[in-house]
């Protein structure tokens, strides 16, 4: 992963699929594999939540019907569940599943990791961009 360090300290800057510095997926509900907003990944993020996703109702049922109940509220966990138009950090593999699906949600590039260049190039990535 090409990534530098930030002006005022040693700590590496995430960066997004542009090359520059990674921003904020959503901060309410609060998503990342950290729980920090940001779509970042390390070597515990087995799924690598690295896309940056506005979910639709489509994808959300898709999600379900393949187990991962993203509707659903789990109190417990601090997960009110999502609803269409929220923003959240998905695995790149499931992301990649629903294009063949037809269910892929649009995706903010700006707060998708360049990681997720690893998988497809920009200019695949572009149409599914938010403006």
């Amino acid at each position: 992963m090409n990534q530098h360090k930030t002006k005022n300290s040693k700590q590496i800057e995430p960066l997004n699929v542009f090359g520059e510095p990674l921003k904020s997926c959503c901060q309410d509900p609060v998503t990342g594999f950290y729980r920090d907003g940001f779509c970042k990944t390390g070597t515990n993020d087995y799924g690598t939540h690295i896309v940056c996703a506005i979910v639709t109702d489509a994808f959300l049922e898709y999600s379900k019907l393949q187990g991962n109940d993203l509707i659903t509220p789990i109190p417990n966990r601090h997960f009110n569940g999502l609803k269409a138009g929220d923003k959240w950090c998905l695995c790149i593999s499931r992301w990649l599943e629903t294009i063949k699906a037809g269910v892929a949600p649009k995706i903010d590039l700006q707060a998708t990791h360049q990681y997720a260049l690893k998988y497809m190039t920009i200019e695949e990535l572009m149409p599914y961009g938010i403006e």
